[in-house]
């Protein structure tokens, strides 16, 4: 798609973002006349020189992740100092003035800015009344823009808050679905350090990904589901399964140590009939979800495959061993592996939006943890900030959601939205 305008420019913004901002920056990268990546950050709440400066380089080192970049673009989101005087007399002007040399010092160029309030935009350098006209044009005009039409007409839409949870989104509250559902759990504690237990699990929850989900799980499979999720190591584990394969979530948990039972008959799993595979599980390699440009982490070793990779337990276990020096961390970090297995991490977003519909308790508080990890991982902060909010409160003080919800308040971003080639691309196509 082709941009002429400024108002197509500031039209695509709350597109790739998913919603309107509000008292945000929003820095567009730029690799010669072709958009590049999106940032939205929380405008400062303190404007002092130091405070100013610290947040400008910030703001450089998160564009510094674009490597092909030349150029940058700026939109200010505020409300604050819309009166005759046009922001002249407002807080933006200086934070404009703080960040422009700090990004030419990066190589980042800033190509345009402008100051977008909820009545009116306008340029920050345009000076011209005739051109500019105080104290702005209105909104209207990116609502109405060509770019921003096109973008509805494809399916896009736009939220007023970072709120992705409705009340359809709400829980049943069935006492009898959760005293199924607490029968299950009580059956998987007794064998979630059995190998062969973690194995079967890791197999259900493949199908489960690579499965067409049009209807809700029946009532066993719902209960099955969610009591896994109830299991921290194994909650993990589905993580891992979904975004790096089989392999490294079986590797992972031998480096940990789950595994303590001996396993015997009667540590197989009594699997739901709706959840058992007719035909063994696709993708079922020891490095299925892996793309082929996958490496390893640094000083890390590639995972076991090639010839027999496909040779029943025993590769299995080989490449299991050969991958035991990752870290869970570095999946939930978006380090490892190069390329996650979008499909099935959008997959394991439904599935768990489903089950999170079944019950309240500590499984939904584990769902809506991880769909805000996928948020995150997707690179929206703020829309995973809501469900680890909604998680706290359906279970307060859940561990997971609170480390998770520290990482996003200290500003950290997921490594796989940092790279062009490993960022989930909303739009699809060539580029993030």
């Amino acid at each position: 798609m082709t941009i002429s305008r400024p108002e197509d420019i500031l039209g695509f913004i709350p597109h790739a973002l998913g919603l309107w901002p509000k008292e945000s920056l929003v820095a567009i990268t730029l690799r010669g006349q072709t958009l590049g990546a999106t940032l939205r950050v929380d405008l400062p709440p303190e404007r002092s020189g130091r405070v100013l400066a610290l947040y400008s380089r910030r703001i450089a080192e998160y564009l510094e992740a674009d490597h092909e970049a030349d150029g940058v673009l700026l939109a200010f989101f505020s409300e604050d100092g819309w009166d005759g005087s046009g922001l002249v007399a407002g807080k933006l002007p200086p934070l404009l003035e703080a960040l422009e040399p700090v990004l030419a010092h990066r190589g980042l160029a800033l190509r345009d800015a402008w100051f977008i309030g909820s009545d009116f935009w306008r340029s920050a350098f345009c000076a011209d009344l005739e051109c500019c006209p105080l104290p702005g044009r209105p909104v209207d005009q990116i609502l109405d823009s060509r770019l921003n039409a096109e973008m509805v007409f494809r399916g896009s839409n736009v939220r007023e808050s970072p709120r992705l949870l409705g009340p359809g989104d709400q829980p049943v509250r069935d006492p009898e679905f959760m005293k199924a559902e607490g029968a299950k759990l009580e059956d998987l504690l007794g064998r979630w350090r059995s190998r062969k237990a973690f194995e079967e699990m890791l197999d259900v929850w493949t199908q489960v990904l690579d499965s067409s989900h049009a209807e809700e799980f029946d009532g066993e499979a719902a209960a099955f589901l969610r009591a896994s999720m109830r299991i921290p190591a194994w909650r993990d584990a589905v993580v891992v399964l979904a975004a790096a394969g089989k392999a490294v979530a079986l590797g992972g948990a031998e480096a940990f140590g789950f595994f303590g039972q001996e396993d015997h008959g009667e540590n197989a799993l009594v699997i739901p009939p709706g959840l058992r595979s007719p035909s063994p599980v696709a993708r079922n390699s020891p490095t299925a979800g892996l793309s082929p440009a996958a490496g390893p982490p640094s000083g890390g070793r590639k995972p076991a495959g090639g010839k027999g990779a496909g040779g029943g337990r025993k590769a299995t276990r080989a490449a299991a061993t050969d991958v035991n020096v990752l870290r869970y961390g570095d999946v939930l970090l978006g380090l490892y592996p190069e390329n996650p297995d979008w499909n099935r991490l959008t997959s394991l977003d439904q599935v768990l939006a489903m089950l999170s519909r079944r019950g309240g308790g500590e499984a939904r508080a584990a769902t809506l943890t991880i769909r805000g990890w996928i948020q995150w991982c997707q690179g929206s902060g703020s829309f995973a900030h809501e469900f680890f909010t909604q998680a706290d409160a359906e279970q307060r003080g859940y561990r997971l959601a609170e480390l998770l919800a520290e990482v996003v308040r200290l500003g950290t971003v997921c490594g796989w939205a940092r790279n062009k080639s490993s960022a989930w691309r909303k739009f699809g196509g060539a580029e993030a």
